[in-house]
């Protein structure tokens, strides 16, 4: 055998010694299925190196260039020939094809049929055309080896290649994967199209099915545009074929395990595929076109609605959730992935395979919104991955009035930005469901073969314009004239099914018929719908539900199991090598925990994280520094200065503790958010927590905090206890340094929608952290925290601070001040009361009082109220700011300050101290700013 091979070897000299890519080719072809090589290459492979019981995938071809190499040395023959001396002409055109192959592999897309309307500019290219290759007609009839080439046949000959390599790459699916390094994942896509040549064939069953669905796709349309003329649905009107590939994608994920599927899309299809997939009763969605009230909320449009469903499928149960989202178009997609994260820790999955993601995009948003890179980018991090999302794009070749490719991108498809991560890209076209369906199966199994992004170009056209209410053709003349007379994608499918037997054209016909009495009777749509979910599959919110705002809380902890804790926070594994300054902060913290030193910011958070654990509640955190801390004083995560290894020490308080989930994110604001809303969202008794590097960086992510985290309860009734963290504090560090913005949030304040909260002491921190998960009531946390607090020597409590009481929404000095004496009264947030305090001292005025106001929203007025109530003999009254009068409290706060000071005497006024109005937060000059701090400080205490 061995003597044949190599014969067959020497016959074919261009392809060993110096060249031995077609040895190479077998190879791959052989780790994917040994079968699928003669037999005589499978039992020379079959000697090469083993790992276990299976061939290593990872033998590099080097040895197997050497493997055949060292077989050629032992026979009695010359030494083999260099790849450049080519025995026949033959044998040159052989090398020739294998290129042409792999130019088809990648450039293929290129000339595929994928526009339903043929207007789409093609670029012409070359390496497509044998000529470019040195191969003409006359070598039509030639038979060539196809190499690895998943066609059958060991050799065809070129026509017969040409053609089998059009129909896999040229037709309705243009596959774009030879941009991915990973070569078994290109050889595994190629196993897959290339056998079929990208169009398996259906059974009369399967296609009858996907005719259902269009029809089903078509005829809500059709409906509701004659019930509700004119009325804005942004009807799926062109892109019917997404109906089938949803299907399929759900059928599918549910028969190979998952339990979960959650959607995220924008306006283009949204009411079809809530009525068509997830089984939303039709009377629902008329009673919103004829503007039912639905919920006891502010409500919203309804193509921004959410919904929820359980369906049967092969596999079992599943559950589908389609997520609330606004018209700021991408900016759902990190919110699914974040919700999909959360269900697949509440599941100890991994890996990924439960609970699958699903972003639905327009082409124009995707190729427009910097929010899609960002969630791509976070695809395979630690922090953010799921197990890959599956894209589809509704590409209608138009976004709103723009459809000039110069105009809405600069590349050349509006899928490009997927390949930074790699991810293979399936354009196909939409009036050919059944390419439709194999991409989306093929999509499918990629993502759960290899747990990465995968995304769907379903290249289609929008019938209508924008929204109903719009005329198209006054901007796309020549799209709509085509349009116009363009087929339905369920006409053209009905017809062919029609001509090739698969069923009569009155059965077609029938379908329309049954669906649009099912409609016209309230029924139910969706197929395999479930009407007795399994109500395990769902997230239970009921324990958090009708709870009324209140200050009162207790977040005492038991003294003995405090000290226990802080102990257990100090410990590390024998040998592991701190860093010098590191290690000092834990032999602080070590004295902390004895009572033998004051306890500082970063130990009493740790103490509230730790406390927290110990009563059974999960924590995540995450931000761009948060490992350590943007301002060195968390050092949650400590680093082995011998091997870099990690070290958690809330991560082992205890066998079968919650998790304590930590990671510094990638230097993103927008996605990593919108990702922490959604995993807040699906997870109410963990605390969930994102920390800015500065305050002001949150201004990246307003989006978020607008469209979500303020408003997505009053809108869309979504629950939310996520806590942001912003670094906040004027310390002579410039205007992108100082402030959070709290004036925004102050602003976005109303219906207690959220908290707002300006700590000052550690103990503070500790129980507000601790109140956010302990009690049932769920509101988004936003704490403007301190930079130059975390080491001020005045900012520091006992352990019996933190083991007794609970947050303070307003601190007073009643019991270190003769109330009586007390003429002037300063009310303050954050950590200028030290300034304030420190000044009075200096000047020794024992008539002014400081207050501070910890909580700003919703604002302590009867917390407020007692704490002034013993100032019988104020005369002046002010509120003192860091920020400039136009920003900061003042404005959004000082109605709720006048109302209780008109509650005490009616004849206080309020007065407002803070820096001069800017149009920045603050001066970039560290002299200007120390000229204007003293000022303010001076102005508040003297009036």
């Amino acid at each position: 055998m061995q003597d044949g091979i190599m014969e067959q070897m020497w016959k074919n000299a261009h392809l060993y010694g110096g060249n031995l890519s077609y040895v190479e080719q077998l190879y791959e072809t052989y780790l994917m299925d040994p079968n699928a090589v003669p037999q005589e290459w499978r039992e020379e492979f079959d000697k090469l190196p083993k790992v276990g019981d299976s061939i290593s995938q990872d033998v590099p071809h080097s040895t197997v260039r050497e493997h055949f190499l060292l077989l050629s040395k032992n026979q009695k023959r010359a030494t083999p020939v260099s790849g450049s001396s080519v025995s026949s002409e033959h044998e040159k055109k052989q090398v020739r094809v294998l290129r042409m192959i792999n130019a088809f592999r990648v450039r293929g897309h290129q000339h595929a049929d994928i526009d339903p309307l043929n207007l789409m500019e093609r670029e012409q290219v070359p390496d497509l055309d044998p000529r470019f290759h040195e191969l003409s007609e006359a070598d039509f009839d030639t038979r060539f080896q196809l190499g690895s080439l998943f066609f059958g046949p060991e050799e065809s000959s070129l026509k017969e290649i040409l053609a089998d390599l059009k129909k896999t790459y040229c037709t309705t699916v243009g596959a774009e994967y030879m941009h991915i390094v990973d070569t078994q994942e290109k050889r595994w896509i190629q196993s897959r199209m290339e056998p079929v040549r990208s169009h398996p064939v259906l059974t009369n069953e399967e296609r009858t099915h996907i005719l259902e669905r269009l029809s089903a796709a078509e005829g809500l349309e059709k409906y509701l545009g004659s019930r509700y003329a004119g009325a804005k649905r942004f009807g799926l009107e062109g892109g019917e074929s997404l109906i089938p590939c949803l299907d399929e994608l759900v059928q599918r994920a549910g028969r190979d395990g998952a339990k979960e599927l959650v959607i995220g899309m924008a306006h283009r299809g949204r009411l079809n595929v809530l009525v068509n997939i997830f089984g939303k009763n039709p009377q629902e969605l008329f009673g919103e076109f004829e503007g039912k009230k639905m919920l006891e909320t502010s409500g919203d449009v309804k193509y921004h609605q959410g919904f929820s469903s359980n369906v049967m499928t092969a596999g079992g149960e599943v559950h589908l959730a389609m997520a609330f989202n606004p018209s700021h178009l991408e900016i759902v997609s990190p919110v699914v992935e974040g919700s999909v994260r959360a269900r697949q820790d509440r599941r100890d999955d991994a890996i990924g395979n439960s609970v699958i993601p699903v972003s639905i995009h327009g082409d124009a948003a995707v190729a427009g919104q910097g929010v899609v890179m960002e969630t791509y980018q976070m695809s395979q991090t630690r922090a953010y991955k799921t197990g890959g999302t599956i894209h589809i794009v509704i590409n209608n070749q138009v976004g709103f009035t723009t459809s000039k490719k110069e105009d809405a991108r600069s590349t050349e498809y509006c899928t490009d930005v997927a390949k930074m991560v790699q991810a293979p890209i399936f354009h196909v076209n939409g009036d050919d469901p059944e390419a439709v369906r194999f991409v989306t199966q093929l999509a499918l199994d990629y993502r759960n073969e290899f747990n990465k992004d995968v995304v769907i170009d379903l290249v289609c056209y929008r019938r209508r314009g924008h929204n109903e209410a719009d005329e198209p053709s006054g901007t796309q003349p020549l799209m709509y004239k085509q349009i116009k007379v363009q087929k339905t994608t369920k006409e053209l499918y009905a017809a062919r099914l029609v001509e090739e037997g698969v069923l009569s054209a009155e059965e077609a016909k029938s379908l329309d018929q049954e669906y649009r009495q099912a409609l016209e009777n309230g029924e139910h749509v969706a197929k395999s719908l479930v009407m007795q979910p399994n109500e395990e599959l769902f997230v239970d919110w009921r324990p958090y539900l009708g709870h009324k705002w209140s200050f009162e809380c207790d977040t005492s902890v038991d003294p003995k199991l405090l000290k226990e804790l802080a102990n257990k926070t100090c410990e590390f594994p024998e040998g592991f090598n701190i860093q010098r300054q590191v290690q000092k902060i834990y032999e602080d913290r070590k004295k902390m925990a004895a009572g033998a030193m004051e306890i500082n910011w970063g130990f009493a958070e740790t103490m509230a994280y730790a406390t927290l654990l110990a009563e059974g509640y999960p924590i995540r955190l995450t931000g761009q520094d948060v490992g350590r801390g943007t301002f060195s004083h968390r050092h949650a995560v400590v680093h082995n200065q011998k091997d870099a290894t990690n070290y958690v020490p809330l991560q082992n308080l205890a066998e079968g503790q919650p998790d304590f989930d930590i990671y510094d994110s990638f230097l993103s604001e927008e996605a990593v958010l919108a990702f922490e809303y959604g995993y807040a969202t699906t997870t109410p008794n963990a605390l969930v927590i994102w920390e800015a590097q500065f305050g002001d960086f949150a201004n990246g992510a307003q989006v978020v905090i607008d469209q979500f985290i303020t408003s997505g309860e009053h809108k869309w009734g979504r629950l939310c206890g996520l806590t942001m963290l912003l670094p906040h504090g004027f310390e002579g560090q410039g205007p992108e340094h100082s402030s959070a913005r709290l004036e925004r949030f102050l602003q976005l304040s109303a219906e207690h929608n959220i908290q707002v909260c300006v700590p000052s002491s550690p103990a503070q921190i500790f129980h507000l952290l601790r109140r956010q998960v302990v009690r049932p009531l769920r509101k988004p946390l936003i704490i403007m925290s301190p930079k130059s607090l975390l080491r001020h020597k005045q900012a520091v409590c006992s352990l019996e601070d933190l083991s007794e009481g609970t947050f303070e929404p307003v601190l007073s000095e009643v019991d270190t001040l003769d109330p009586k004496k007390v003429k002037r009264l300063v009310m303050c947030s954050g950590k200028v009361y030290y300034d304030l305090y420190n000044r009075r001292a200096e000047l020794e005025k024992d008539d002014v009082a400081i207050i501070r106001i910890e909580q700003l929203y919703p604002f302590p007025e009867e917390p407020l109220k007692q704490a002034i109530a013993e100032y019988t003999n104020l005369e002046s009254v002010v509120w003192c700011q860091e920020e400039p009068m136009n920003q900061g409290a003042w404005y959004c706060s000082q109605h709720h300050m006048r109302n209780v000071l008109q509650q005490h005497d009616a004849k206080l006024y309020l007065e407002g101290v803070g820096r001069p109005h800017a149009a920045a937060p603050a001066v970039g000059y560290i002299s200007v700013h120390l000229e204007q701090q003293e000022k303010l400080v001076n102005e508040a205490i003297n009036g």
